[in-house]
C-alpha cells in the first residue's frame, strides 16, 4: 500500500518558501505575497460560487460555468507567479486563456442588460451571494493593484493577466447587482 506523504514539510519553518524551480525566497517577498493574494481571491470566488449554487437565479449555470473557468485561470496565474519567467517555458505552464476575457465581457453585457442603469453609487451588500461577490470584487482589485506594483518593480508578468483581473472585477460588480435583482433585494444607495 502506498503511504501518503506528510502534509507538513517543515521547510518553511524559518520563514522561507520554495518557488517551482526550487529557489527559496522569504515568505514576505512581493512574488510570494502576490500569488498568496491570487489564492485568496480564488478562495473567495469559491465561496461566491458555492453560495450562488444554493440560489434560484436565472443564468446561474452560465455564471457557474464561467466562474469555474475563472478559478482554473486564477490557478494558472498563481503557477506563473510561483515560477521565475526564465523557467515558464521549461515547466510548460498553462497560459492564461485570452478567450476567457472575451467570454467574461459577453456575460458582463448579458447581465448588465438585465439590471437597472446605475445612477448613484451603491453600497456593497444586499443578498448574501451579492455581499460575498462584493468581497471577491474588492480582493480582485487588490490583486490587480499588487500585480501592477510587481510589474513596475521590473518583474515580468504573465500575458493577459492585467486584462483578465480587470475584467473579472467588472464581472463581479455586475454579478453582485444581478444577484440582488434576481433575489428581489434592493440595492443600497450611497448617501453622503
Amino acid at each position: 500500500m502506498d503511504q501518503k506523504s506528510a502534509l507538513y514539510t517543515k521547510t518553511g519553518d524559518k520563514g522561507e518558501t520554495s518557488l517551482v524551480s526550487g529557489n527559496r525566497l522569504p515568505k514576505s517577498d512581493l512574488r510570494i505575497d502576490l500569488y498568496g493574494e491570487v489564492d485568496e481571491l480564488n478562495s473567495h470566488l469559491g465561496i461566491v460560487l458555492a453560495q450562488l449554487n444554493q440560489c434560484n437565479v436565472k443564468l446561474k449555470d452560465e455564471i457557474l460555468a464561467l466562474g469555474q473557468q475563472v478559478q482554473s485561470n486564477l490557478f494558472n496565474l498563481g503557477s506563473f507567479l510561483a515560477c521565475e519567467p526564465e523557467h515558464w517555458e521549461s515547466y510548460k505552464l498553462t497560459p492564461l486563456n485570452k478567450d476567457l476575457i472575451t467570454e467574461t465581457e459577453k456575460l458582463i453585457d448579458k447581465l448588465d442588460s438585465k439590471i437597472p442603469k446605475l445612477k448613484n453609487f451603491i453600497l456593497p451588500g444586499g443578498s448574501l451571494v451579492s455581499s460575498y461577490t462584493h468581497v471577491a470584487r474588492t480582493v480582485c482589485r487588490r490583486v490587480e493593484r499588487k500585480l501592477v506594483e510587481f510589474k513596475y518593480s521590473d518583474q515580468q508578468i504573465p500575458e493577459n493577466s492585467l486584462e483578465f483581473l480587470n475584467r473579472l472585477s467588472d464581472f463581479l460588480f455586475v454579478m453582485a447587482r444581478y444577484c440582488n435583482l434576481e433575489s428581489g433585494v434592493e440595492e443600497i444607495i450611497w448617501t453622503n
